[in-house]
C-alpha cells in the first residue's frame, strides 16, 4: 500500500480513501501501525521551572514513512526559537525521562494526565474508513469489559450528555462574552478532577492548533462529541497513544515504565511506584513473546480484552434476572395495607427489641399508676397538695426501678457469660445492651424532672400557703408549718435530690456522643471536658449518687414504716451484682499480667500487639478485652477486637491511633523498637528474643474476654464479613478461626479415612469428636475489606496469605478495596488493573495489596454483592457481620431487610459497637 492513497491530513478535518478495499492489519480497520504522511504533534514537557502556560510546548514535526521517522522540524509554541536545549534531543526519541525522576508527585499526575490526552484527538482520523470492515473477533463479554476497562469521561464525573453543557456554558460565559476559559472547562463538562480537565483541555485545543486559552461554543460541542465517543476503538486508540508517547505506533519498555509510574502516582500507590521497572517488564515479556523490543496495538487489546470475564452460569442469571425483578421496590397504594405491611416487616426484623421494650415500659406505667392511685386515696396528704403529690411519687417509683436497672446492661462479664452459656441469645438482644442503657438514661432523666418540678413548684408552695385549718395534719409529716420556703430545700431530702440532679446531669452531658468523642469544637481551658477520659471519669460520680439516692430513699417526709422505704429494695440484687462484677475485673486483669511478645508499627497509624495467652483465657473469635497500659495511664482501659483466632497460641490486637491515649501507647512501644530486619512487615517492630538484647516492654494488663455481636458467627452457614479500615479487626479473628476450623475438620476426615471406617467421605456422616465441632455451621464465608490507602493491606498480610494458601475449597471469599484507586474501567487506573490481572497469573500475587488475594479499586457496590450472595445462596441465613464507621451501617442494614422481605435469602445484620 502506498504512501499516496492514505494521507492523513492533520490540519483540515478529510480525509482521502483509495476505492480499493483495504487488507485490514489487525483488530482496528486499517493500518494504523504504519502512520503515514506528515503529522505535527506537540509534546509538553513538565518542567517546573516554566511559569508561563506557552512556554512548556514545543511543536515537534515528524516525518513518518512506513517503518522509518525522521525529525523534520522543532520549534517552540509560541513561534519563537528554541535555546540549545539538552530536552530536544530526548524529544526527538520521544522520551520524557525528566517527567519522572525527582519532580513532585503533583506534577506527576499532571504529566500522567497529560500524556493520557497525548493524541486524544487522533481518534476519529484513525477511524479510516466509514464501510463496515472486518472486526477483530470480540465476545461480547470481553468487549463490554474492554469498554469498561477505558472511560475517560465516567459517570461518577458526570458525563450528563450535550443539553446540560451547554446550559452550564451559557451560565459561565454569560459574564464573559460567550468564550470559556480553560480554568472552567472541568466544571462546564462536568468533571471532578480539575487538573485532568486541564490536561483534557490542552490536548484537544493542540489538535485544533488553538493558541488561545478560551474556546466558543463551536468548539466545546467539537470537543464534547470527542470526549463522550464511546466506540471501544476510539477509546483503545486513545489508551495506546497516550503510552505511546514518540507517535510511531510502537510502544517500546520504557515508555510503558513511565506510565506505569505516573498513572502509580495519579493513584496514589506508593509501593507500585518504586516497582514499575519489574511491572514494565512483566508486561513486555507478555506482550512481546518474540522480543521485538516493542509492541503493537494490538497486543494492547488482546491484553484488555483477556481481562478476567466473569460469566454468569446459565442458570444464576435467570436467577440473578429474577432477583432484580422482585428488588424493584413496589410501592403500595392503599394506606392501610401499607401500614400492615411495615407493620409485619418491623416485628419480623426487631421483635426481640419490641418485647423488652413493651415489658419495660409496661412495668413503667404499671408502678406510676400504683403509686398515683396509692397518694389519691391518702386524703389529708391529696387535700393540701393535690395531684401533684401523685405524679411527684408515681415518677420517683418508675425511678427507683430505673436506677436499678440501669446497671443491668453494663455487667459485661455476666452478659457475655449469658451469651456463651445459655441460649437466652435467641430472645434477648444482648447486642443492644449499650442502647438499652442510654435508652434508660433517658427515662430517668424525664422521671427526674417530672418528680422534682411537682416536689419544687407545686408541693412546697402548697404546704407554705396552705391555712393553718388545712396545714394541722400536715404537721405529723413535716413539724411545724414553716413561714420560708427554704426549711424544705435545706431538709436532707431536698439537699440530696439537689446534688443528684447536678451530679447526675454532668455525667449525662459528658456521655453525650459529641462530648465522649471529643468532636466538640471548644476554646482550649473547656477542651479537657471533652473526650474519653472526661466521660470515664465523669461516670464515676455514680458512685456518690446512689449513696444519696439511698439515704434521699430512707429520709422521707411521708412515709415512715420501714418496709415501705422500698428504695433499697429495688438497688440491692443489682448494684451487689455491679459490685461482683467490677471486683472481677480488678482481680482478673491484675492476677493476668500478659508478658508481650512482639511489637509492630505499620503504615496508617496501627500498632500491633502479640502477646502472651494467660492461663485459662478462653475466648471466641469476634470477641474484644480491655487492654490498660500503666506507663500511659493507670486506670484507663480501652476496648480492642481480639485479632488472633482461640486455636492460636497467643493474644493480639490492632490498634489504630485516633486518640490521647492510643497516641501515647504508639509512642511508648515505638521507643523500644527498631528497623524491621529480614523482609518483616511493618515500619518499625521489636521481637521478644531470648537473650540480652530483648527490649524492655511496659507492662500490659488485660481484662476479657467480652462478648460482641461478631461471636455469633457460627450458627450462620454463609457469612458475610464487612470491614472498614480498623473496623476489619473482629472479621480478621473469624475469618483466621474458619480456616482453624476447616482445617481441623480436613484432618479429622483424614484420620477417619486412615483408620479404614470409610467414614469422613462426607463432613456430616464423619463423628464429631467434640460438641465444638458439631456446631460450626459455617460453610461459606465472604469477607469485604475496604481501607483508604495502600498501606493498610500490611497490617494482616500474613493473614490474608495463610487464608488463600490453606483454602482449597474455596470456603472464604477475600475481596480487598483500596478506594484511593480510580473505580475499575477508569482510564486512569486502567493500566493498574492490566498489572494485576498478569502479575497475579504469574506470580500469584497481587500488586495492591501485596498478598494473594485481589485487590478491587474504589467502593463496593453493596447492592450487588447482597445481590451475588443470594443468588448463589437461595432459601439460606446469611449472617452480616459489620464493623467501622457509622456512616455505612444505615445502608448495609437496609439491603439486609430489602432482600430478606424480598427473596428466599435471609439476611440477619449485625453491628459491631465501634
Amino acid at each position: 500500500m502506498s504512501a499516496e492513497e492514505v494521507n492523513y491530513n492533520y490540519h483540515h478535518h478529510h480525509h482521502h480513501h483509495s476505492d480499493t478495499e483495504v487488507p485490514h492489519s489487525g483488530p482496528l480497520s486499517g493500518p494504523l501501525n504504519k502512520r503515514v504522511g506528515r503529522k505535527s504533534a506537540r509534546f509538553n514537557v513538565p518542567d517546573s521551572t516554566t511559569s508561563s502556560k506557552d512556554d512548556g510546548y514545543v511543536e515537534v514535526t515528524l516525518d513518518v514513512r512506513d517503518d522509518s521517522v525522521a525529525l523534520h522540524s522543532v520549534k517552540a509554541a509560541n513561534g519563537g526559537d528554541l535555546p540549545e536545549d539538552p530536552e530536544l534531543t530526548l524529544l526527538a526519541k520521544g522520551l520524557e525521562k525528566k517527567s519522572t525522576v525527582g519532580m513532585g508527585s503533583s506534577i506527576k499526575r499532571n504529566a500522567s494526565a497529560k500524556i493520557r490526552q497525548v493524541g486524544h484527538e487522533l481518534k476519529r482520523f484513525t477511524s479510516f474508513s466509514k464501510k463496515p470492515a472486518a472486526r477483530f473477533d470480540r465476545t461480547k463479554s470481553a468487549a463490554a469489559h474492554a469498554l469498561k476497562g477505558l472511560k475517560f469521561i465516567s459517570k461518577t464525573d458526570g458525563g450528563h450528555g450535550w443539553a446540560a453543557v451547554e446550559k452550564r456554558f451559557d451560565d459561565i460565559t454569560a459574564s464573559n462574552n460567550g468564550v470559556l476559559p480553560r480554568s472552567r472547562f472541568g466544571e462546564c463538562i462536568g468533571m471532578e478532577s480539575k487538573e485532568f480537565a486541564g490536561q483534557l483541555f490542552d490536548a484537544l485545543a493542540r489538535k485544533r492548533n488553538l493558541e488561545s486559552d478560551s474556546i466558543d461554543k463551536a468548539h466545546l460541542k467539537e470537543f464534547w462529541d470527542q470526549i463522550s465517543n464511546q466506540s471501544f476503538d476510539a477509546r483503545l486508540q486513545t489508551f495506546f497513544d497516550m503510552v505511546d508517547k514518540d507517535a510511531d505506533g510502537r510502544i517500546t519498555e520504557e515508555e510503558v515504565r513511565e506510565i506505569i509510574s505516573l498513572s502509580a502516582s495519579a493513584n496514589r500507590l506508593s509501593n507500585i511506584q518504586k516497582q514499575a521497572e519489574e511491572y514494565a517488564a512483566l508486561i513486555m515479556e507478555e506482550l512481546d513473546p518474540d522480543h521485538l523490543g516493542y509492541i503493537m496495538i494490538n497486543n494492547l487489546e488482546m491484553l484488555l480484552l483477556q481481562a478476567p470475564s466473569q460469566s454468569v452460569r446459565g442458570e444464576s442469571r435467570n436467577l440473578s434476572h429474577m432477583l432484580s425483578q422482585k428488588l424493584k421496590p413496589t410501592y403500595e397504594t392503599n394506606p392501610v395495607r401499607r401500614f400492615i405491611k411495615d407493620t409485619k416487616y418491623f416485628l419480623l426484623d426487631n421483635w426481640q427489641r419490641v418485647w423488652v421494650m413493651a415489658l419495660w415500659i409496661g412495668v413503667m406505667i404499671g408502678l406510676f399508676t400504683y403509686k398515683y392511685v396509692e397518694y389519691k386515696r391518702r386524703e389529708d396528704v391529696f387535700k393540701v397538695m393535690g395531684h401533684c403529690v401523685c405524679f411527684a411519687k408515681g415518677a420517683a417509683e418508675t425511678l427507683k426501678l430505673n436506677m436499678a436497672i440501669i446497671l443491668l446492661p453494663v455487667c459485661r462479664n455476666t452478659i457475655t457469660w449469658l451469651r456463651n452459656k445459655t441460649k437466652l441469645g435467641v430472645a434477648v438482644p444482648f447486642d443492644d445492651n449499650l442502647n438499652f442503657h442510654k435508652v434508660i438514661a433517658v427515662a430517668i432523666s424525664i422521671g427526674v424532672g417530672i418528680h422534682a418540678i411537682a416536689h419544687l413548684t407545686c408541693d412546697f408552695p402548697r404546704l407554705l400557703h396552705a391555712t393553718p385549718e388545712e396545714y394541722k395534719p400536715m404537721i405529723q409529716y413535716f413539724g411545724e408549718q414553716p413561714d420560708s420556703y427554704w426549711h424544705y430545700v435545706k431538709h436532707i431530702e431536698g439537699i440530696t435530690g439537689l446534688v443528684m440532679v447536678v451530679l447526675m446531669a454532668i455525667a449525662f452531658t459528658l456521655a453525650a456522643p459529641c462530648f465522649r468523642r471529643g468532636r466538640m469544637n471548644l476554646p482550649k481551658p473547656l477542651k479537657k471536658l471533652t473526650g474519653f477520659n472526661a466521660f470515664w471519669y465523669s461516670h464515676h460520680l455514680f458512685v456518690i449518687v446512689y449513696t444519696l439516692l439511698v439515704v434521699h430513699g430512707i429520709k422521707l417526709f411521708l412515709t415512715k414504716k420501714w418496709y415501705k422505704k422500698t428504695t433499697w429494695m429495688y438497688l440491692a440484687v443489682p448494684v451487689f451484682l455491679y459490685l461482683c462484677e467490677r471486683l472481677t475485673r480488678m482481680l482478673r486483669s491484675s492476677i493476668k499480667a500478659v508478658a508481650i511478645q512482639k511489637v509492630a508499627v505499620y503504615p496508617g497509624n496501627v500498632l500491633a500487639l502479640h502477646m502472651s495467652k494467660p492461663h485459662g483465657f478462653r475466648y471466641k473469635s469476634g470477641q474484644y478485652m480491655f487492654v490498660n497500659c500503666a506507663a500511659v495511664s493507670p486506670f484507663e482501659w480501652h476496648p480492642f477486637s481480639i485479632t488472633s483466632a482461640p486455636g492460636d497460641d497467643y493474644l493480639s490486637v490492632h490498634i489504630r491511633t485516633l486518640g490521647d491515649w492510643t497516641r501515647q501507647l504508639r509512642t511508648v512501644f515505638s521507643e523500644v523498637c527498631q528497623q524491621p530486619t529480614n523482609g518483616k512487615s511493618g515500619l518499625l517492630r521489636a521481637d521478644f528474643m531470648q537473650g540480652k538484647n530483648s527490649p524492655d516492654f511496659p507492662k500490659v494488663l488485660i481484662d476479657g474476654p467480652y462478648g460482641a455481636p461478631a461471636q455469633d458467627y457460627k450458627k450462620y452457614e454463609v457469612v458475610l464479613l464487612v470491614g472498614l479500615g480498623i473496623g476489619a479487626t473482629p472479621m480478621i479473628s473469624i475469618v483466621k478461626d474458619i480456616v482453624n476450623n476447616i482445617r481441623a475438620k480436613e484432618e479429622e476426615e483424614m484420620n477417619a479415612l486412615e483408620n479404614g471406617n470409610g467414614v469422613g467421605m462426607n463432613s456430616k456422616t464423619s463423628p464429631p469428636n467434640s460438641k465444638k465441632k458439631e456446631n460450626f455451621k459455617t460453610r461459606r464465608a465472604y469477607f469485604y475489606w475496604v481501607t483508604r490507602e495502600q498501606g493498610s493491606f500490611d497490617w494482616f498480610k500474613g493473614i490474608m496469605n495463610e487464608v488463600a494458601e490453606m483454602d482449597h475449597n474455596h470456603v472464604i471469599e477475600l475481596h480487598n478495596y483500596c478506594t484511593s484507586v480510580y473505580e475499575e474501567g477508569d482510564a486512569r487506573s486502567a493500566l493498574i488493573a492490566m498489572l494485576q490481572s498478569l502479575n497475579h497469573a504469574k506470580n500469584g500475587v497481587d500488586i495492591v495489596s501485596g498478598t494473594r488475594v485481589k485487590t478491587h479499586f474504589a467502593k463496593p457496590n453493596w447492592r450487588s454483592v447482597y445481590k451475588q450472595i443470594a443468588v448463589n445462596h437461595n432459601n439460606s441465613r446469611v449472617g452480616v457481620f459489620y464493623c467501622g464507621a457509622p456512616a455505612l451501617t444505615k445502608e448495609l442494614r437496609q439491603l439486609a431487610l430489602d432482600f430478606s422481605h424480598k427473596t428466599s435469602t435471609k439476611f440477619d445484620f449485625h453491628k459491631e459497637n465501634f
